[in-house]
């Protein structure tokens, strides 16, 4: 049998003042914009598409930052930092709000399970790691 593995990527975007982009999603509320990799496609595209589509945001990919791996749904989590270059914020089926905000109102904003840790990996971080749970 070969094993089946869901792929992620998800961007933290930072603006001209640092802000961060959150989505407010209808499930997990407030979090970084990001899904599932498509068949065939690069993880950095699948990065792009998906805070466009969640956010309208454009964006710039500035580093890879690292993996969040749930080892027991075998989902693997990409993340990356990204710069938002233009495109006008819009909420769509999958987000219900969408803004920039500083680095202490994401800390208190987030609150599904390991999220606000993935935030502190990637920003408080220079080299990649690979976390489990």
């Amino acid at each position: 049998m070969v094993p089946k593995h869901i792929v992620s990527a998800a961007c933290i975007v930072l603006n001209d003042e640092d802000k961060i982009l959150l989505i407010k999603g209808p499930k997990r509320g407030w979090e970084m914009p990001g899904g599932q990799v498509e068949l065939g496609e690069p993880l950095y595209d699948a990065a792009i598409r998906e805070v466009k589509e969640e956010s309208g945001a454009d964006i710039e990919i500035i580093r890879f930052c690292g993996i969040f791996q749930n080892t027991k749904s075998s989902i693997v989590n990409t993340l990356f930092l990204a710069r938002y270059t233009g495109g006008t914020l819009q909420t769509s089926d999958e987000s219900l709000e969408v803004g920039f905000f500083t680095y202490d109102e994401v800390m208190n904003m987030v609150t599904w399970k390991n999220f606000k840790e993935r935030f502190e990996y990637c920003l408080n971080r220079t080299e990649p790691f690979v976390v489990n749970f």
